[in-house]
């Protein structure tokens, strides 16, 4: 019997050593994964389990309960009516608005890149989906990609103008639409989708992307969205799951803005008639959050890849939307403007040493994902980086972060929050107007304070700290500021 065991001891020892091998194998043994969902254009409560009881939204849904929420999580606000050409900017530079300066449809070579930074510690970088901060800068980000949409809105989601990943960073195909009128036509791309809807072709690509990965090198992989900016168009089957006369019209809703806040005629304000309609904004929340849930199933696919390809416990992952939408509230459509509904987006994060179901209270912006990726990942921040890092956030939800937050829209808002009052300054065509609002007891902003005098102490305070802030955060140039 001895004998026999001698026999079979050393290829007992080389099952279990091979056992060993194969589970040592796949431990985590490199820096987590990195994936980036980018929503275009969606507000910070449109997200099922974080209170909104009208929209559907499984897959996010999920995300929240896997991770850290943030509900006061904000853009800084745009230099331009295409308020997400300047927050994507903010994102991949980790710099603030104004510092950036105001064209940043070609981000400044002088920035370091998210992407390039990940790409020279070792990452695998992949880009996918609208990309509407210039070509040169997208060539810098990233080393692969597929499904790439150079600009901002396109005039269908059904036949976008894409390009496939040119190794060269050559993008010089000129796309000439059937329809002479497509608003698409000067754009860059070498194809086009018929029939197709643009959520469904990106998460195409991610989810071939993470099918793809071998997992021998970490990975950045960024998704971005053009949903559910308008044209609110989805799957038939997805606007058939809202009834119409189940939407709840915002609690702020008003037939017209009181005042002009410098941007009343924009394009998207145009995409309803003036007074605002209730019935018509009630089919515009009806459609959004229709294309909400399309964008949610999207999302859903993507992450059903990544448990599958086995890399989801080494995976960070970050949901967010570059910037809010009114749609009705204070008589308002689109996103020019500074009130919480605008500047508010939705952040999720999941992964490796992130807390599980929590919600933070921390106060952060869309500048302070780059940073905050750096100190999870144990990469040294560029010295081009301002951002402020809330990791620790992420790991008890109950850690702050800004004790204030600052808001511009182009030369004509200004806005400041301590987190509990915010102050509104507007100065359109040499006239200035002032909001004040507390922001725990009206958190829909509804009620102006800056004519009380009960609250002239706080209006004075906040409006020192807007001056103060202008000197600092390199925003002295703007012609807002004559006359404050």
């Amino acid at each position: 019997m001895y004998n026999h065991l001698f026999k079979v001891l050393p290829l007992l020892i080389g099952i279990f050593a091979c056992s060993g091998s194969a589970v040592l194998a796949q431990k985590p043994t490199q820096k987590p994964n990195v994936i980036i969902l980018l929503a275009d254009d969606m507000r910070a409560k449109t997200i099922h389990a974080l209170g909104n009881n009208e929209v559907i939204t499984p897959n996010l849904d999920k995300l929240v309960k896997s991770g850290v929420a943030f509900p006061h999580a904000y853009n800084m606000g745009g230099h331009t009516g295409a308020v997400c050409v300047s927050s994507r900017a903010m994102l991949m530079t980790g710099q603030t608005i104004h510092k950036l300066g105001d064209d940043i449809t070609e981000i400044p070579k002088d920035y370091t890149l998210l992407g390039k930074l990940l790409s020279s510690s070792g990452y695998k970088t992949y880009g996918v989906g609208k990309w509407h901060n210039g070509v040169p800068s997208y060539v810098q980000s990233f080393r692969g990609g597929d499904e790439i949409m150079f600009g901002g809105m396109t005039s269908s989601q059904w036949n976008i103008p894409l390009n496939h990943f040119n190794k060269d960073g050559i993008y010089d195909h000129a796309y000439t639409p059937s329809d002479p009128a497509n608003r698409d036509l000067s754009r860059i791309a070498d194809h086009v989708y018929e029939g197709r809807h643009s959520a469904e072709i990106f998460a195409d690509a991610a989810v071939k992307y993470l099918k793809s990965e071998k997992g021998t090198d970490p990975f950045f992989l960024y998704v971005a969205f053009t949903t559910p900016h308008d044209p609110r168009q989805m799957p038939k089957e997805y606007l058939e799951m809202y009834d119409t006369a189940k939407i709840s019209l915002p609690v702020n809703f008003l037939p017209e803005h009181p005042f002009d806040n410098g941007h009343m005629h924009g394009r998207d304000e145009k995409l309803l008639g003036f007074p605002r309609k209730p019935d018509e904004v009630k089919r515009e929340i009806r459609d959004y959050y229709a294309i909400i849930t399309h964008l949610d199933a999207q999302i859903g696919r993507i992450m059903d890849a990544l448990k599958a390809s086995g890399q989801l416990e080494n995976t960070i992952v970050v949901f967010a939307g570059d910037n809010g939408l009114a749609l009705g509230q204070h008589g308002l459509m689109g996103k020019q403007n500074l009130y919480e509904h605008t500047v508010g987006v939705p952040m999720v994060w999941s992964g490796p040493g992130i807390a599980k179901g929590k919600q933070s209270s921390a106060y952060s912006y869309l500048v302070d994902i780059y940073p905050t990726l750096c100190d999870l990942l144990k990469i040294k921040k560029p010295a081009t980086v301002d951002g402020s890092s809330f990791s620790a956030s992420l790991k008890d939800p109950s850690k702050s972060n800004h004790k204030e937050m600052f808001f511009a829209f182009r030369d004509l808002q200004r806005a400041v929050s301590d987190t509990r009052y915010k102050l509104i300054e507007y100065n359109v065509k040499k006239v200035r107007t002032t909001q004040l609002f507390d922001l725990k007891t009206d958190p829909y902003e509804m009620n102006n304070l800056a004519g009380n005098l009960e609250y002239k102490a706080t209006l004075a305070r906040l409006r020192n700290d807007l001056l103060a802030h202008k000197s600092t955060s390199g925003d002295a140039e703007s012609s807002f500021w004559v006359g404050f």
